[in-house]
């Protein structure tokens, strides 16, 4: 049998529950997009490197980012398009570092 959750555990939930009633897609999406982007180019650093999961991340991008079209300022859009750029070229970079098979 579980255990009620103490009055200091319920109050905690309802404060995350208060939060997450205040939470958009929007938010959620830009946020997502900042982590898809900073993982990107952790796994292009030289002692990260993942080339395939630094690919995904540019494929996450390429997908998310038009989505947010009309969503969100036209700057943080063109933000986002700059990072998306950014990390092709990145991951070009690394890509030709890497040794050939």
């Amino acid at each position: 049998m579980a255990d009620e959750p103490t009055p200091k555990e319920r109050e905690l939930i309802e404060e995350l529950q208060t939060e997450l009633a205040k939470l958009t897609v929007t938010d959620l999406l830009l946020q997502t997009l900042y982590s898809v982007s900073s993982l990107g180019y952790h796994r292009l650093s030289a002692e990260s490197r993942d080339l395939g999961q630094a690919r995904l991340a540019i494929e996450a991008l390429k997908a998310l980012v038009p989505v947010l079209e009309g969503s969100v300022p036209e700057e943080a859009l063109r933000d986002f398009q700059q990072v998306l750029a950014n990390l092709q070229l990145a991951y070009a970079s690394a890509a030709d570092e890497e040794p050939q098979a």
